[in-house]
């Protein structure tokens, strides 16, 4: 199992030797973009990680397809993305409480794989909303599941990383062997 962390703009420093990959904030919403994102991707290269770039996305109900897509162009934009780095849609609850339809959730994914083809794109959800809420269940190339638990032991067979804890900061593994093999399959996409 490899080791890694996700961070935002409030993470500023991170120690990233001996980790095996870092995924960061980028953008969220359609006017949001992290301010630290290149020096926290740039940090995470040095230390010879892979990297991954997420979205938090603003959805509600009653929401236009249009939006979704303008949320997923504007984090393509932005990301900063280079080849060989995963892409994330981080779908949750937002602090007022809103939350992006399953079919919003899918609608981005599929934006993304569209604009996007030649990149590894996972999904971001807690085990509650993946087993609850989310109605097709899909993914994209894989499940980011949220479950703190013991690391690698979520309550969801079909992940691909999981966050087991947020203390001192979020904590990922990722179901891999080693880190070339993380490699070879983020440049496959």
């Amino acid at each position: 199992m490899l080791h890694g962390i996700d961070v935002a703009s409030y993470n500023p420093m991170f120690d990233a030797e001996g980790l095996d990959f870092v995924f960061v904030k980028a953008t969220e919403g359609r006017s949001y973009i992290n301010p630290r994102r290149a020096d926290q991707a740039a940090r995470a290269r040095h230390a010879g990680c892979v990297v991954g770039f997420y979205h938090f996305l603003h959805g509600r109900r009653g929401l236009r397809p249009a939006r979704i897509a303008a949320q997923a162009r504007y984090f393509l934009e932005h990301c900063g993305a280079e080849d060989g780095d995963i892409l994330a849609l981080d779908w949750e609850t937002d602090p007022k409480g809103r939350l992006a339809t399953s079919g919003q959730k899918d609608h981005f994914l599929h934006e993304v794989k569209k604009r996007r083809p030649g990149h590894r794109l996972v999904l971001y959800a807690n085990r509650d909303l993946w087993t609850r809420k989310s109605t097709g269940h899909y993914n994209a190339d894989g499940l980011w599941i949220a479950d703190y638990r013991k690391a690698g032991d979520p309550l969801v067979h079909d992940w691909l990383f999981h966050q087991y804890t947020s203390k001192p900061l979020d904590k990922n593994v990722a179901k891999f062997k080693t880190r070339d093999a993380l490699k070879h399959w983020a440049s496959s996409g």
